[in-house]
């Protein structure tokens, strides 16, 4: 596809972009400040422990989260293709009913927190790093409740291209909870030092001021009155718009569990190894995680402008908008694959200064500079389908590529071949691979067989 054809999508799709993007990081900061200034916990044998014990602890409770994320983004597609359509009941059905799903995940993760962490046993970690890991999960569990409403409010007003809101609420949430880490974990101002049980704390005192902030805007922003209104007529959930939010959203949970699952059984993988190669791991994830939640802003831009112009009709359009969200992923991710592997020696060291754990995290950055570009592509591949409402096809892809070839190829060459952590993370680069030349496929395949719009017109307001 021609660069004039895609150059008229690359300023409104930047615009969607980086607040999201920022809103994304925002997500990921939390976790990057509570390693950080856990990693500097004294003594350095403490913090050890207790950087791995927070990727333990990171590892098993994401999958849940990231579950109960994608059926939250499930309501990002309708809401765009609603808007496309000037659909306001509809939109008032789909805010409504966002919030009671939302809000039904949020507590059944908070339940299932407390039921999972007796069986970290049989993950055969180190003992100290599982004691240490237990009581920090159960009060993260807790925090995915006001997260997952926060995510509710979030995901109905990026569906209307409303993203800047979050941006600005997730960076005075990052300051918040960073200001809260200090105090809690290092016992600052009067407070009693709780170690890193503090980042747990924090962060969900951060995360229930995240969703009264965002949910007092869609509640009371003037622009968002007809929405308000039109969900007013009907409070309670109903059976046709949940099945349709679940439809979508179920799936895009599914495919983020296959995925995030095979990552976290990564790591618990590496804990086999012991507590150093997994603080390692647990910094290398961190720094990608970083640039990966910037590619995933860039892929809900992409949702929110193909699922505009496939609600409309527009199939040239919506893959025009596809492409050059693949474009800007390309470029940006392939600039932090110079920026890893130049800067792998010195990163480590703001987490941690234990030589070993230095030395290793700096190896595996070096892998994850290598799969910066597959995991772009592989996240705005998903983004471009999901507004195209294509969402089961890249879950089943993803449990092939992670779980069937990604995770044993990890196992052979770390275990196997005695490559340890190196070879378990050259797995996930295959996996991350093999899923972003597929679902590039499949965009290509399902985005051509879009029929153009009807009503030119229309066209022209989406633009």
């Amino acid at each position: 596809m021609s660069f004039a054809a895609l150059r008229p999508h690359i300023k409104p799709t930047l615009l969607l972009a980086y607040p999201v993007v920022l809103s994304q990081l925002g997500h990921v900061l939390v976790n990057v400040c509570d390693s950080v200034m856990v990693g500097h916990i004294e003594p350095p044998a403490l913090a050890a422990t207790s950087l791995a014990a927070i990727s333990l602890g990171v590892s098993t409770s994401t999958v849940g989260l990231v579950l109960g994320l994608g059926v939250s983004l499930g309501i990002t597609p309708l809401v765009a293709a609603a808007n496309g359509r000037r659909d306001v009941p509809a939109l008032g059905r789909l805010l409504v009913n966002g919030v009671w799903l939302c809000l039904a995940a949020g507590l059944v993760l908070a339940l299932l927190g407390f039921a999972l962490t007796p069986l970290l046993r049989y993950l055969h970690q180190p003992a100290a790093v599982e004691a240490l890991a237990r009581p920090w999960i159960q009060v993260l569990f807790v925090s995915y409740v006001p997260l997952m409403l926060f995510q509710a409010f979030k995901q109905f007003a990026e569906g209307l291209g409303l993203t800047r809101q979050a941006m600005y609420l997730s960076i005075i949430a990052n300051v918040v909870n960073a200001f809260l880490c200090y105090v809690l974990i290092f016992g600052h101002f009067g407070a009693a030092p709780m170690g890193m049980m503090g980042s747990a704390w924090a962060t969900l005192m951060a995360r229930v001021l995240m969703a009264m902030l965002m949910g007092a805007y869609v509640l009371r922003a003037a622009r968002l009155q007809p929405y308000r209104e039109a969900a007013s007529a009907q409070l309670l959930p109903d059976a046709v718009t949940l099945r349709r939010l679940l439809g979508l959203g179920a799936p895009i949970g599914v495919q983020m569990m296959f995925e995030m699952g095979a990552f976290s059984f990564s790591a618990i993988m590496i804990g086999w190894l012991g507590a150093t190669p997994l603080a390692a791991h647990q910094i290398a994830i961190n720094v990608a995680s970083v640039t990966y939640m910037a590619a995933s802003g860039i892929a809900a831009a992409a949702t929110i402008r193909v699922g505009n112009f496939y609600g409309l009709g527009d199939g040239p359009s919506a893959r025009q908008a596809g492409f050059t969200a693949y474009w800007l992923t390309f470029v940006f991710m392939g600039t932090m694959d110079l920026v890893l592997v130049v800067g792998r020696g010195f990163i480590p060291y703001l987490y941690n200064d234990t030589p070993l754990v230095v030395e290793q995290a700096a190896g595996l950055l070096l892998i994850a500079a290598l799969f910066q570009v597959s995991d772009g592509l592989q996240v705005v591949g998903l983004g471009a389908l999901r507004g195209l409402e294509d969402v089961k096809a890249p879950s089943v892809v993803a449990l092939l590529a992670y779980w069937a070839i990604a995770l044993p190829v990890g196992y052979g060459l770390g275990f196997g071949l005695g490559w340890g952590a190196t070879g378990v993370w050259i797995g996930l680069l295959t996996g991350l691979t093999l899923v972003a030349g597929v679902l590039l496929w499949r965009f290509r395949q399902h985005s051509a067989q879009t029929p153009a719009a009807v009503n030119p017109e229309r066209i022209v307001m989406a633009h």
